[in-house]
């Protein structure tokens, strides 16, 4: 006989020692999914996996200044996403490909918030980068919106712009 839950197994908690490595694998995957074509032929292939693992660890284990953290979403055990804040601002929010559409980035997304209120925060931004409509329409559904700043980041390949979203908290 199954058993059936009356909710799944889904989870957003603060990064742990060790959650650096699932983290790392969501962010390649995220990022071949929906930004190769955008950063440029080869950019995710010569991503140094090594350094960001270590960065992650570094970000969990000593963030650099006050209201700087790390938040993964879990799917029973297993680390399906993750969104890291600083003060006032989403710097990384992403969901694993396969486990998208099952509402952890909006569980991130609601957990970063949270964070950022409790830091204080009346205002969050996040950037998006050039042609991840995706993410526009999340963002949008979530209430933000582009303010019409941008910038241009170097991948070594191509020169791509990022727009800034923003809203009230």
């Amino acid at each position: 006989m199954a058993l059936f839950r009356e909710s799944a197994d889904v989870s957003v908690r603060p990064a742990v020692p060790g959650d650096e490595t699932p983290m790392t694998a969501v962010q390649v995957a995220a990022w071949r999914a929906t930004h190769e074509t955008a950063l440029g032929d080869g950019v995710v292939d010569a991503l140094d996996v090594d350094a960001m693992r270590d960065r992650w660890a570094s970000a969990i284990t000593a963030p650099p200044a006050q209201g700087f953290a790390v938040l993964v979403a879990l799917a029973g055990p297993v680390v399906v996403g993750f969104a890291a804040v600083g003060p006032g601002q989403i710097l990384a929010l992403e969901v694993d490909p396969d486990h998208q559409r099952g509402g952890h980035g909006s569980r991130l997304l609601a957990a970063a918030v949270d964070r950022l209120r409790t830091d204080g925060a009346d205002r969050v931004v996040t950037w998006v980068l050039d042609d991840d409509t995706a993410r526009e329409r999340f963002l949008d559904a979530a209430g933000l919106g582009p303010d019409g700043m941008e910038r241009v980041l170097a991948t070594g390949v191509r020169d791509v712009v990022e727009r800034r979203w923003s809203a009230e908290i």
